[in-house]
């Protein structure tokens, strides 16, 4: 038997919330017999059902409303839909429509208590690793030699701006290129012409490595990058300028070289001797060591990262529980940054492993919302996140699973290992469904939306350089459900490797070229629509189809509907939209990169799609 036509949106015309009610309304086909619509819901964890009533219809579409309670045992509520027919009933959830009850991870969620900031959909995030970004003060650069990263092994390596990076086994994280705070305050003109409105940085503390993530100084920017001082006056001016600023925080871990832990003996803390080699310090019980020997638990296993304790009420008053805490400090002037991106966040906790992880990542959450309730709290998880996106913990999350994974699959064929691993339209679009059903909306609104990063391949090279289907994926990053978040060079067609090759030095000779690389303007556009339109920000998603290496989809709000088509294969494809299904039975769609135009004939428009081409489209009377 078909199954029939139902939808049932996330966004404010389909879903509010009154007086610990939730009104929530779905659509129909109108020529589909259905005797009744029921929501299901748990209010007390027993099923309820709630029938919905019958309201008006506008073209081929049934309307349906109904209320249901909130829970007040928990934080989120669940709910789905039961629809009977005859003798055959349907369910209409998260992933669509089925013939039998979803299970609670398919069922629609609404968090009443904890939601995300609502700046955050609104922006355009844009991703710097600062090493590689911009010297704009050569006198600060790291110097051949200057120090070892490894008691005397692993001395500095001062390259030239451009040079290759060495493999991450090798000198790696020893290679430093000199871009420096200074050279991104002074590239703020040039990422608001691209259109960037929010900053994510990789780590900008003190630490011995290129990249950061092996703190020594909690409290202080890495005198190589720049100080204290003129990171205020950044922000500052950032603000100024209505933009936001993420920073990159590592509190799983730290460097061997950190005065609490000190393994080389280089450094003192009010003469206190560090943990390695000391089993009386005053710092042994912030690290994880092995009795009264030197032996302790690193991060995933590597020696040179120690684990912080975080059994440790001294180690929780330094990151999050005391008044100036690390988290708190750096959201208070004279810096009042927006936002944390926590490193690993999912592996910190009391002993060997991450026990007691949910209790500490919503600790670290109210802690920054202490201070700034608007604050963004994200957390790095490279696979499925949900237990820590339902509200109470992350407001987002880097969104590997539920974006870049599904569609490295779909448009590179690779999977995250990068094996082999190709999908078609419809299997990519019941990744996506499951990937982000499992999230309240708000939350699902809320991740960080990224195609590579300094921890993955360049989406360029993934697809072997192809600029036409980096460009398909490209138009999925401004147009799906999530924040859109850039990694620099990505608007000049920067390439790279794994790491350490995707943290390539910024090419900014081609940002001076009299005709740019096509990318640029190409980004550029999108990123304009992207931030005029709230169905892009906001709106729901509504699959109108999906089939081969094709597939179309729609952001809708009450007075704004976004059509996204997307054809991945090499061919020509004519596709037929069944926009009807949008509540659109006359009109025309007008494309919003190229100004063309094709005319809705009962209900259904035919769009002939050019090998690898994309489109964006909007409705017009």
């Amino acid at each position: 038997m078909k199954t029939p036509f139902l939808y049932h949106g996330q966004d404010s015309a389909w879903l509010t919330s009154t007086d610990n009610m939730l009104n929530v309304t779905i659509v129909s086909d109108v020529n589909t017999l259905i005797s009744a619509i029921f929501i299901r819901c748990e209010p007390d964890n027993e099923e309820l059902l709630i029938d919905m009533e019958r309201g008006r219809t506008q073209g081929r579409l049934q309307y349906w409303h109904g209320k249901l309670p909130i829970n007040s045992d928990k934080d989120t509520t669940f709910y789905t839909f039961k629809v009977m027919q005859n003798s055959r009933q349907w369910w209409l959830h998260g992933c669509g429509v089925s013939p039998r009850v979803p299970g609670k991870e398919k069922h629609f969620k609404f968090n009443n208590q904890h939601q995300p900031p609502a700046w955050v959909k609104e922006q355009i995030f844009y991703q710097v690793f600062p090493d590689r970004f911009s010297n704009a003060n050569p006198s600060i650069s790291v110097q051949s030699n200057e120090y070892c990263l490894r008691g005397t092994e692993k001395p500095t390596i001062a390259k030239a701006w451009g040079e290759s990076a060495s493999s991450h086994d090798s000198s790696g994280p020893s290679e430093f290129f000199g871009g420096d705070l200074q050279g991104v305050h002074n590239k703020i003109d040039y990422l608001q012409e691209l259109g960037v409105t929010a900053l994510y940085l990789n780590p900008i503390f003190t630490a011995p490595s290129n990249h950061k993530y092996d703190t020594t100084d909690y409290l202080n920017i890495d005198p190589h990058l720049g100080t204290n001082e003129q990171f205020a006056n950044m922000v500052a001016d950032l603000h100024q300028r209505n933009m936001k600023i993420m920073l990159d925080a590592v509190y799983n871990h730290t460097s061997v070289d950190h005065p609490w832990f000190d393994m080389y003996q280089r450094n003192t803390v009010d003469q206190a001797v560090g943990a390695y080699d000391h089993p009386n310090s005053t710092y042994r019980q912030y690290y994880q060591f092995t009795d009264n020997s030197n032996e302790y638990v690193g991060w995933n296993g590597i020696s040179t990262l120690p684990k912080l304790n975080f059994s440790n009420p001294e180690v929780q008053d330094y990151i999050y529980a005391g008044d100036d805490a690390v988290i708190k400090h750096w959201l208070k002037p004279p810096y009042n940054i927006d936002a944390w991106r926590f490193d690993v966040i999912h592996m910190l906790g009391e002993g060997k492993g991450a026990r007691n992880n949910a209790h500490f990542v919503k600790s670290f959450r109210n802690a920054a919302k202490s201070v700034n309730p608007d604050c963004y709290v994200l957390g790095e998880h490279f696979f499925e996140a949900s237990n820590w996106l339902q509200g109470d913990q992350e407001d987002g999350a880097m969104n590997y699973y539920g974006f870049a994974h599904p569609l490295r699959a779909f448009f590179a064929q690779k999977d995250i290992a990068y094996h082999a691993c190709q999908i078609d339209a419809e299997e990519l679009v019941e990744w996506l469904n499951e990937a982000r059903t499992k999230l309240p909306w708000l939350n699902q609104l809320s991740q960080l939306n990224q195609l590579d990063s300094h921890d993955t391949m360049r989406f360029l090279t993934m697809v072997d350089n192809n600029t036409e289907t980096m460009h398909l994926a490209l138009i999925m990053l401004f147009a799906y459900v999530g924040t859109p978040c850039v990694y620099y060079g990505t608007e000049v067609e920067l390439q790279g490797g794994q790491d350490p090759d995707n943290r390539r030095c910024f090419p900014w000779e081609r940002t001076e070229q009299e005709q740019k690389p096509q990318t640029f303007s190409y980004l550029q556009q999108l990123i304009t629509v992207r931030k005029s339109s709230t169905a892009l920000q906001s709106g729901s998603i509504q699959w109108l189809l999906a089939e081969n290496q094709h597939f179309a989809f729609a952001r809708t709000t009450e007075t704004e509907q976004v059509i996204c088509l997307i054809n991945n294969s090499e061919s020509a494809k004519t596709l037929h939209l069944p926009v009807w299904q949008l509540g659109i039975e006359t009109g025309s769609l007008h494309d919003l990169l190229t100004d063309d135009e094709w005319h809705i004939n009962d209900g259904v428009v035919s769009i002939t799609l050019a090998g690898k081409e994309g489109i964006l489209l909007t409705a017009s009377e």
